[in-house]
């Protein structure tokens, strides 16, 4: 997986931060690795060697740079290439706090440990007990530097559950001790910290939100991602609260995971090319890991918008609408099955009339929730829902048939949302009476983020495809989209986004 040296030398120079996250710098007389962004004077080429990953740099013997710091660098596009299976297992490696064995890993997707292993040697080169621990302790940097977090608190959110286990995989990767990151951390953020910190106002109860940071590689339409969320936030339990100016809205949601609850709150800094995210709870800094990781994929941060633009645009229809908005994100759900319930209660109407219906289930059957700011209400879970009949949110008999067979083949097992392919996803829904192609390709690219799902028979990509006079036929929207694999998913938006520019 080595990048291309011409490429990455081009890319160091000029600083380029759409190169940030896809390869690192190891300089070989200094033993440190950096990001393309490095703000320090570029090495000559004979000194340095490039990896795909900073997991990768790592295990080769190379520490992370204090300066730039690698572990606040988008994720990795380079692994976005890698085989499906190992795809699935580093969502599911990164969607729990501990690690898991690598038995139970393969259990889970259905394949052999050997054969896990093998896969992992081929397409990156590390086991995955290396890129585990690589990643945990560049994420455990991040809180040393951004947050007052305790060390002890910080090894245990990292899914360290021996302190003395999380200090020796730490000073193998970064030659020094948390303790002495912290220290020297301490010294780093005087006096900005100061200033940073005194902004953020304490809970009802005094205690402080944690304060986490999300980077992602330009371009990054925040205003337009925001404004998706804000036509279907659901009541009680998301809000979309305007700011300042386009850039400066922020996005608010009450979460349950892990059998933590708590409150978070996004806002943009474009500036720095990163999300800034509140963290509000007791108990939430055990979370932290699996909570970012949502987050990523909530807000699509690890897309790779110029490889995708440079797909979509041959379509001209799609050239015009990138034109306006080049960094188009897939707008994705805090949870899978949150999200494809109210797909369902979306079919055949409006979005509006699908939110407050959404809204109706939230109110009944979610727990209410004390936040910073008032209460809130946590969507209920499939087991909250196991008895639920539906009848009082005003949805039809037969609409209200259809949740109740979905929830039931959810906590049977018969829904699988624990990383499955698009193919077998789509083929699980469809089998449930009521539900068709449109809400199975919906549920998929919402609420699992499958890049390539395409609901071919959506009214508003029918209408953008149509002539004027004459909507698309679903036959004739799945030929067009064809050669947009295996982006289906973003030129869908793209297609929705263009009915509001010619409007």
């Amino acid at each position: 997986m080595r990048p291309d040296p011409e490429t990455c030398h081009s890319a160091r120079l000029a600083r380029d931060k759409r190169f940030d996250g896809r390869f690192y710098t190891a300089v070989k007389t200094t033993g440190i690795f950096c990001r393309p962004i490095c703000p320090a004077r570029p090495p000559l080429e004979k000194n340095v060697e490039y990896f795909a990953t900073a997991a990768e740099a790592a295990v080769a013997g190379y520490r992370p740079c204090l300066r730039c710091r690698p572990d606040a660098a988008p994720g990795s596009a380079a692994w976005g290439l890698v085989s499906t299976t190992v795809q699935r297992a580093l969502n599911l490696m990164r969607a729990e706090r501990e690690a898991q064995s690598i038995e139970q890993l393969a259990e889970r997707l259905g394949i052999t440990s050997r054969y896990l292993r093998k896969l992992f040697a081929e397409h990156i080169g590390l086991s995955p007990l290396q890129v585990w621990q690589t990643e945990r302790a560049l994420f455990a940097f991040s809180l040393l530097r951004d947050t007052l977090l305790p060390v002890g608190d910080i090894a245990f959110a990292a899914g360290f559950s021996s302190l003395r286990r999380f200090n020796a995989v730490f000073k193998e990767i970064y030659q020094r001790t948390p303790t002495a990151v912290r220290r020297e951390s301490k010294t780093r953020r005087e006096p900005e910290g100061r200033r940073e910190s005194a902004k953020i106002k304490p809970e009802a109860g005094g205690a402080k939100p944690i304060q986490i940071y999300l980077s992602y590689r330009p371009p990054f339409d925040w205003p337009v991602l925001l404004a998706f969320f804000a036509a279907r936030t659901l009541p009680g339990v998301e809000q979309v609260i305007a700011g300042g100016g386009p850039e400066r809205g922020e996005y608010l949601r009450s979460f349950q995971l892990l059998g933590q609850r708590g409150v978070l709150r996004v806002a943009h800094e474009p500036e720095k090319g990163r999300l800034r995210v509140r963290v509000f709870g007791e108990g939430c800094g055990a979370i932290l890991y699996p909570l970012r990781e949502k987050l990523r994929r909530l807000f699509d941060l690890d897309a790779d918008s110029d490889e995708i633009r440079g797909h979509l645009q041959t379509d001209p229809l799609l050239s015009a609408v990138l034109k306006v908005s080049p960094g188009v994100r897939l707008p994705g759900a805090w949870d899978p099955f949150e999200y494809t319930l109210r797909a369902i209660l979306g079919q055949q109407i409006s979005v509006a009339a699908a939110t407050t219906i959404a809204g109706r289930v939230a109110s009944r059957y979610g727990e209410t929730f004390a936040g910073p700011e008032g209460e809130l209400l946590l969507f209920p879970t499939a087991e909250q829902l196991r008895n639920a009949d539906f009848s009082d949110i005003g949805v039809t008999r037969t609409r209200a048939q259809t949740l109740r067979t979905f929830v039931a083949a959810t906590l049977n097992g018969e829904i699988d949302f624990d990383e499955p392919d698009l193919e077998s996803f789509c083929a699980q829904m469809t089998a449930l009476p009521g539900i068709g192609d449109w809400t199975a390709h919906y549920s998929a690219m919402r609420g699992l983020s499958m890049p390539d799902a395409f609901p071919a028979s959506d009214l508003g990509i029918l209408i953008a495809l149509g002539d004027g006079e004459r909507k698309a036929t679903p036959k004739q929207a799945l030929a067009r989209a064809e050669a947009w694999r295996p982006w289906r998913a973003y030129g869908a938006l793209l297609l929705w986004q263009s009915l509001k520019l010619n409007s």
